[in-house]
């Protein structure tokens, strides 16, 4: 698969984490006046919010031409959940930081 067949995925999956993921997760907290979740909290309520998505990640139809797109995508998404718990995702770290720094 050519990168200009991706790149489009590549740009989605680097801003859903933390546009859908860190966002709701961070009104979730807020509406239950939590203004000091943990960092392991924000991470796995993030991810819970991230997994939502899962029916958009897996909506391409079982085709020839949709494998290697499928399978990129597949590949993509479990490296950002397993970055995102780690830590490793900055922009995450950054929404936690700025949440329990000015709530």
């Amino acid at each position: 698969m050519r990168n200009d067949e991706r790149f489009e995925i590549q740009r989605a999956f680097d801003l859903i984490p933390y546009v859908v993921g860190a966002s709701w997760a961070t009104v979730w907290f807020r509406m239950n006046e939590n203004k000091k979740p943990t960092r392991e909290e924000f991470r796995e309520k993030t991810l819970e919010y991230l997994k939502m998505m899962e029916p958009i990640f897996d909506s391409y139809p079982d085709e020839k031409n949709f494998e290697a797109i499928k399978k990129y995508i597949d590949s993509r998404k479990k490296d950002e959940y397993e970055a995102l718990i780690k830590g490793e995702n900055k922009e995450i770290e950054k929404r936690y930081d700025r949440y329990v720094d000015y709530g």
